[in-house]
């Protein structure tokens, strides 16, 4: 929802920066791999403890994730590799986060809710498969209430005020989950409004036999067209 929105204008103000950039050489990949350096940053110091210091380098893996974008563009450099390659860093990204706060959680409070953040992580990559799978059958999967954007908002507040961090997990699972479901709807409502090809294919040839003439009549018609007319 908020990466439809926010993401396109905010990488359109950010090209006269991806201009500069490029001039300097660095290219949209040394960029990425900033972002994945910065979120190790972050899963090592919210792991911890240290929150504010995981939730400031929290602030800055996003900056990389918007600035590749706008140097491959600015650079003419814009690929399929390069979207790939983004999108992995992002999923490693969300791993590396949420892995930290596991970590911090395993070691801060007691019993199994440390795998509260590995659940909102199983849910996280079940939606950017839902929609790596629908695009690559020819679908669109894009959009729901908590999308990659969301996520890092919300968890940036829990990282913020530390009180509330298992609740703002539940809720990221709540949330995370119905945005799953949302996206799975979408595209089983557009995948059953396609006829699958050999559906297509049996209904033609039904057609066509439908309209074909019977041999037998075919050659009925032949021998009164030869017999010559009755006086």
């Amino acid at each position: 929802m908020f990466d439809g929105n926010f993401r396109a204008e905010a990488e359109r103000k950010l090209q006269p920066v991806g201009q500069q950039l490029k001039r300097t050489g660095i290219t949209a990949d040394h960029i990425t791999l900033l972002g994945v350096a910065i979120s190790i940053g972050a899963a090592i110091a919210i792991g911890a403890g240290a929150l504010r210091a995981g939730l400031a380098l929290l602030i800055l893996t996003a900056l990389p994730d918007l600035l590749d974008g706008a140097v491959a563009k600015a650079s003419g450099t814009a690929s399929k590799r390069g979207a790939f390659f983004d999108s992995v860093a992002d999923r490693f990204t969300d791993a590396m986060l949420l892995g930290g706060v596991a970590w911090y959680l395993a070691t801060s409070h007691p019993g199994r809710i440390a795998v509260l953040p590995l659940a909102v992580l199983g849910a996280s990559m079940l939606i950017s498969y839902e929609r790596a799978k629908a695009e690559s059958l020819g679908f669109d999967a894009k959009g729901g209430l908590m999308e990659r954007a969301e996520r890092m908002i919300l968890l940036g507040f829990g990282l913020l005020f530390n009180v509330i961090l298992i609740p703002v997990l539940w809720v990221m699972l709540a949330l995370t989950t119905l945005t799953a479901a949302q996206r799975f709807a979408k595209v089983w409502k557009q995948a059953s409004a396609t006829v699958p090809a050999h559906v297509e294919r049996k209904r033609l040839r039904t057609q066509r036999k439908s309209r074909r003439v019977p041999r037998s009549t075919t050659r009925q018609w032949r021998r009164n067209r030869l017999q010559p007319p009755r006086p």
